[in-house]
């Protein structure tokens, strides 16, 4: 009998960016072995209403190419972070209507914290990293939405790129911070 090696016990990270309804039995399944204890699962669903506003359906576009090697990447740093068994990630663009989903992310490790903490890692990293813009349609109108954690994590790194500074925050005015280093100091402010 042969031996078997860690490497063997380690599936193939799954990515995707397609084009219809995405199918989370399929992405469960791509992570599913018998060593793991633990599958921990994101989905994010189109929801009916923003802000007191009602959407009729969402519309993502993608640079596809980037946008799988970025997910790729996000693979390689949950499993650098945690001993992950399996990684898949999936996000749907075009046209994505109220209840469907338009990301699922699937993690499998030997222990539950490890999938949920690589699986709370993969979702942030996707929102931040990933090149994938949303618009929501709304019945009285439309607009393309910002992410967030993408504004939070550029302003930490425009901040380190100043120099040693203070760190970014978030106020009531959006996203604020102030680095002072060698060649001056700089103040970032971006809306939220």
């Amino acid at each position: 009998m042969g031996e078997t090696s860690a490497d063997d016990l380690v599936l193939e990270d799954m990515v995707e960016i397609v084009e219809h309804p995405l199918e989370p039995s399929k992405y469960i399944d791509a992570v599913r072995s018998p060593r793991a204890g633990a599958i921990a699962t994101f989905m994010g669903t189109t929801r009916d209403t923003f802000e007191e506003q009602q959407v009729l359906e969402l519309q993502y576009e993608a640079y596809i190419p980037m946008a799988l090697f970025q997910l790729r990447k996000i693979c390689q740093a949950a499993r650098t972070r945690w001993p992950l068994i399996g990684v898949a990630m999936a996000h749907r663009v075009g046209v994505v209507p109220i209840g469907e989903e338009s990301v699922f992310v699937a993690v499998s490790s030997v222990h539950r914290r490890d999938a949920l903490q690589a699986c709370e890692f993969a979702i942030d990293e996707i929102k931040a990293t990933v090149p994938i813009w949303k618009k929501e349609i709304y019945t009285n109108g439309e607009v393309w939405k910002e992410n967030k954690e993408f504004f939070e994590k550029s302003t930490i790194a425009d901040l380190k790129k100043c120099g040693t500074g203070t760190g970014a925050k978030e106020s009531n005015e959006g996203i604020v911070g102030k680095a002072e280093g060698r060649r001056g100091s700089c103040f970032i402010k971006m809306s939220p």
